[in-house]
C-alpha cells in the first residue's frame, strides 16, 4: 500500500506541475488584426510557392526564405549539409535555464511531385478560392506546420514571453525519399546530441472531423519483391509450375492476408495504423517485342512488388516467416527481396532486404512513445491543445512513415501532430489544400503548446518543494 501511495503522490505532483506551467504563461496574445492575418497568410503562400518537389527540390530558395524569417524573429540560425546540396536549417530560441533539456519542433522542406494536369489550380500557385482554401503541394504535408511553428514564435516574442527551456525548430530535406541524407544523419550527429532534446514534435495527419489526431508511433515500411522462375513454354501449352502460375499463387495468398487485415479496419475493431497493410506496387513479366510483348511465349521469370507497412505492436518475425514459407516458398521456385541493408541466406536461396525498417529501437523496445503517466509531455500536449479550444481524438499509430522514427530508434519521445481539423486527408493527392481559417487556428494551437512545453519544470526542479505542495 505504501508503494501505491507514493506512486499516486508523485502522479499528483506531476499533474500539479503541468497545471502550474499552463497557468504560468504570460497574458494571452491578442487576436491578430485583419491586416496581420493577411500578412500571415501571405508568408505561408510565399513558402508554398517555392518548388521543393522531388526529385529536384529548390533547397537554396527555401533555405533563404527560412533564414530571412529567422532573422526577422532574432532567432539563432545554423545551416548544416551532411550531404552537399541538402541543407538542414536549425533555428534556436534560447531558454532562460540552459540546464533544462530542450524542445524540438521538426518539419521537412521537400514535397512530393505533382501532376499539373490533374490539379484545378497550379500546385505551386498557392491559390485561395472563394471558400478560403489554399491549394498547393505542401499545404498539408508539411509546409503548413513549419510555418505555424514560426508564426507561433512570432506571436510569443511579440507578447514578451520568455521560454525557460530552449526551443529548436528544424527544417530538414529529403523526408519524402526516406530522410537518409537529412534527419537520419542529424539524429546520429554530435550536433543533435549537443542540442540535448527531450521531446520532439513532428508531422501528423489532417482530420476529417473536429478532433485533432495525435500519433505515438508509426508503421514501418517493408518493400517486398517476389520473384518466380519456371521453364519457358509455348503460349498454348498447359503445364505445372510455370513462373506465372507460381507467382499468381503467391499473389492470391497475399490478397487473402490483405483482406483479413482490411476487414479489421472496416469493422472498426482496428485503426488503419494498427494493422499490416499490403498493396501491390508493380507486376513485371513477359518477353518484350518491338510492338509490345511476345504473346505465344510463357516467360521463365515473373516478379511482383508490394508495399508493406508494419505497426510497431506486431511480431515482425512472424511476417518474415510468412513471406518465406507462404508468399515466396523455395519449394515453388520462389525467391524474394525485402529492401534492407543486411543480407542473409535462407533455404539456400539468396534474399536481401531492400527497404525494411525496424519496428524496435536500439534496445529492442517497440518504436512507440508512451501516452500514459510515464510521459509528462503527452499530458502537457493534450492540455495545451484543449486550452487553445482544440479537441482530441484517440491516440493513433501513423499509417505511413515519417522522420520521427529516427528519434524513436534512439529511445527518444516523439509525437506526430499537424493541427488540421475538419479537413480531408489530401497529402500526396491532387488538389491538396488547407483552409486558411484552419491554418490560422493551428498557429493558436502551437502558441499554446510552445508556452506549455518551454515552461515545464519537472518534479524536483521547480522552486516549490514537494513538502510545500
Amino acid at each position: 500500500m505504501e508503494k501505491l501511495c507514493n506512486f499516486n503522490h508523485e502522479f499528483i505532483i506531476v499533474h500539479l506541475l503541468l497545471f502550474s506551467s499552463l497557468l504560468s504563461f504570460t497574458n494571452p496574445t491578442p487576436s491578430p488584426t485583419q491586416d496581420e492575418q493577411s500578412q500571415i497568410i501571405s508568408r505561408f503562400q510565399e513558402y508554398l510557392r517555392i518548388n521543393t518537389s522531388q526529385p529536384s527540390p529548390d533547397y537554396k530558395k527555401s533555405t533563404q526564405f527560412i533564414l530571412s524569417l529567422a532573422e526577422s524573429l532574432s532567432l539563432e540560425t545554423q545551416v548544416i549539409e551532411f550531404v552537399q546540396g541538402k541543407p538542414l536549417v536549425i533555428l534556436k530560441w534560447p531558454g532562460s535555464d540552459l540546464s533544462l533539456p530542450s524542445i524540438l519542433l521538426n518539419s521537412h522542406t521537400d514535397v512530393v511531385p505533382s501532376e499539373r494536369s490533374k490539379w484545378d489550380y497550379h500546385p505551386f500557385g498557392a491559390h485561395i478560392d472563394e471558400n478560403g482554401n489554399i491549394f498547393a503541394r505542401g499545404s498539408q504535408d508539411m509546409k503548413c506546420v513549419g510555418m505555424q511553428y514560426m508564426e507561433a514564435v512570432r506571436r510569443l516574442k511579440a507578447s514578451g514571453f520568455q521560454p525557460k527551456r530552449s526551443l529548436y525548430l528544424s527544417f530538414v530535406p529529403d523526408e519524402e525519399i526516406g530522410g537518409h541524407d537529412g534527419l537520419e544523419k542529424l539524429a546520429q550527429s554530435d550536433v543533435f546530441k549537443n542540442m540535448n532534446v527531450d521531446i520532439i514534435l513532428d508531422e501528423g495527419l489532417a482530420s476529417p472531423n473536429e478532433n485533432y489526431r495525435l500519433f505515438y508511433g508509426e508503421r514501418t515500411p517493408w518493400w517486398l519483391v517476389i520473384k518466380a522462375t519456371g521453364a519457358p513454354g509455348h503460349g498454348a501449352k498447359l503445364y505445372d509450375n510455370s513462373a506465372m502460375e507460381n507467382l499468381f499463387k503467391s499473389i492470391e495468398s497475399i490478397r487473402r492476408f490483405r483482406a483479413s487485415q482490411f476487414d479489421l479496419v472496416k469493422a472498426g475493431s482496428k485503426g488503419e495504423g494498427e494493422v499490416i497493410s499490403v498493396n501491390m506496387a508493380f507486376l513485371k513479366a513477359g518477353t518484350p517485342s518491338p510492338t509490345g510483348f511476345v504473346m505465344n511465349l510463357q516467360p521463365s521469370e515473373a516478379e511482383a512488388g508490394f508495399d508493406i507497412r508494419i505497426p510497431p505492436t506486431v511480431n515482425a518475425e512472424s511476417l518474415e516467416k510468412r513471406i518465406a514459407e507462404e508468399w515466396a516458398p523455395a519449394s515453388r521456385n520462389m525467391s524474394f527481396e525485402v529492401e534492407q541493408v543486411k543480407q542473409f541466406s535462407l533455404r539456400k536461396k539468396w534474399h536481401s532486404f531492400k527497404q525494411k525498417g525496424s519496428t524496435q529501437d536500439y534496445w529492442g523496445r517497440p518504436l512507440i512513445t508512451a501516452t500514459d503517466r510515464s510521459n509528462p509531455w503527452w499530458a502537457l500536449l493534450v492540455e495545451a491543445i484543449k486550452k487553445a479550444n482544440g479537441k482530441i481524438g484517440k491516440p493513433e499509430i501513423f499509417p505511413a512513415a515519417t522522420d520521427s522514427r529516427y528519434f524513436r530508434q534512439q529511445g527518444l519521445r516523439a509525437i506526430g501532430f499537424s493541427p488540421m481539423a475538419n479537413t480531408p486527408v489530401l497529402l500526396h493527392d491532387h488538389n491538396e489544400f488547407l483552409n486558411q481559417a484552419e491554418y490560422l487556428k493551428g498557429i493558436d494551437i502551437y502558441e499554446s503548446i510552445i508556452k506549455a512545453y518551454t515552461s515545464y519544470i519537472p518534479p524536483g526542479r521547480d522552486s516549490l518543494s514537494r513538502d510545500e505542495l
